[in-house]
């Protein structure tokens, strides 16, 4: 499955998403595949990733993988990041349901750099937000 062109992430449409440059690459294996190619607005003043940036990589991967094990939106409780060396140029993001239940996932991803350096992880708990119905 690939979405690059259709300016959804997933069947999902998220604005700060897509402002953001987050774009959607694959799911694979029930792993979500993401790519963030950096400009100048996503730095710090050191010229590498800003840490707000990494997060939200790192969420939407997350996030992604569980919406689809869940087959509705979710929100998320709680995340733990480690980062682990600079963000520079594309990064690649992977986030996978590491166990998931009725009302709550649980959830990992990894952001690497071009040549495979990672970059974050993190850990994350997901819950789901069934859709409310209208009229």
């Amino acid at each position: 499955m690939t979405e690059r062109d259709t300016g959804s992430i997933f069947g999902a449409q998220i604005p700060f998403v897509r402002h953001c440059g987050i774009e959607a690459v694959a799911v694979t294996d029930g792993c979500t595949q993401l790519r963030l190619t950096l400009g100048p607005e996503h730095t710090n003043n050191l010229g590498i990733a800003h840490g707000g940036i990494i997060c939200t990589l790192l969420d939407v991967a997350m996030g992604t993988a569980a919406r689809l094990a869940a087959g509705h939106s979710v929100v998320t409780l709680d995340m733990q990041t480690r980062f682990l060396n600079p963000g520079r140029g594309t990064l690649e993001a992977e986030g996978r349901v590491t166990r998931g239940g009725r009302s709550v996932i649980f959830c990992e991803a990894t952001i690497r750099d071009a040549e495979g350096v990672p970059v974050a992880t993190a850990t994350g708990l997901l819950k789901t937000v069934p859709q409310k119905a209208t009229g």
